[in-house]
């Protein structure tokens, strides 16, 4: 039997406790590791690494067009994303088992510290720069070729450049060119810089509509966003598809529901909105994985029909 001493030693040793002294443990710190910025999986027989050049902060219910900015700030708003939501920057890097082919290039030193991460990220991910034998890049703005060239200095030194016909024309060549505004006297000043050390060691190569830029690649042409705006495809032996958009979309709410708002960025709005009606349709009726350069990070999955139009569905993580 247990005695009214005995149950109540515990609880007297428990009395005492605080009067025990303490051990302190200072405080963690907080790490100065940043995240990884890459993910890395297998399509078919290819290797597939999605890399992350940062974000850019932006008012997209004002940068978005073709809609009421307060309906527009009501969207982001029900997503959570407020009134200047981080956009994903996402280039992605292909090993086809004989040469490596980084889709898009990053923004380089062009758009402020929350972006131009992606030679860091490329690094993290297990490869370097010099390494790249190729760069396609979807088209010609300073966020997809800012990353080509800092400070005069081409990034990717062995590497062929590869772009579409009609965007190398308007953007190198000004074919076409409207009067020109301050922001797109801008974007050509840029345009040039990121591409003239690759031509001038004549390492740019040109592709047609529609026409593959290298063995296992396809491309699409988009217009709208750019004249010569072109998706890339990347297909197995099996006939599976992964279409690099490019900026068929930005962000990840507003245009799945309502492809006929476009960008302020886009050359042809009115195209633009067409492009992406088109685009939409077929990744959801062709049920192949697509990758976003402005979807959030690492930006792959599928496209679906839903009640309102269409939704993004991620691809489920694999490790």
């Amino acid at each position: 039997m247990t005695t009214r001493r005995q149950a109540l030693g515990p609880l007297a040793a428990t009395a005492l406790l605080p009067l025990a002294p303490r051990l302190a443990f200072s405080a963690a710190p907080f790490s100065n590791i940043g995240n990884a910025g890459y993910y890395r999986f297998r399509f078919g027989s290819f290797e597939v690494t999605a890399l992350s050049d940062g974000t850019m902060a932006l008012p997209m219910a004002k940068i978005y067009q073709n809609e009421s900015a307060d309906e527009l700030q009501r969207r982001l708003d029900e997503n959570f994303l407020g009134k200047e939501p981080h956009i994903s920057i996402n280039a992605y890097l292909v090993n086809d088992g004989e040469r490596l082919v980084l889709i898009d290039a990053g923004t380089g030193t062009l758009l402020g510290s929350a972006a131009g991460k992606l030679i860091r990220h490329l690094e993290s991910s297990g490869y370097r720069a010099d390494q790249m034998d190729a760069v396609i890049l979807t088209h010609i703005h300073a966020d997809h070729s800012g990353g080509l060239t800092v400070d005069g200095e081409p990034q990717f030194s062995n590497a062929t450049i590869h772009v579409a016909d009609r965007e190398y024309r308007f953007w190198i060549d000004r074919e076409g060119l409207a009067p020109l505004t301050e922001e797109v006297k801008k974007d050509l000043q840029r345009a040039h810089d990121s591409l003239a050390p690759y031509i001038a060691a004549d390492k740019v190569k040109r592709f047609a509509d529609n026409a593959d830029p290298l063995p296992n690649f396809g491309s699409i042409l988009r217009p709208g966003h750019t004249p010569g705006h072109s998706s890339i495809v990347l297909k197995t032996r099996d006939g599976q598809r992964l279409v690099f958009w490019g900026d068929v979309i930005h962000g990840d709410y507003v245009q799945f529901d309502e492809p006929d708002v476009f960008v302020t960025f886009d050359v042809d709005g009115t195209a633009a909105a067409a492009t992406r009606a088109t685009a939409l349709a077929e990744a959801a009726d062709g049920r192949y994985l697509v990758a976003g350069a402005h979807l959030p990070f690492p930006g792959i999955g599928h496209v679906a029909r839903d009640s309102t139009l269409y939704r993004f569905v991620p691809w489920n993580y694999v490790e």
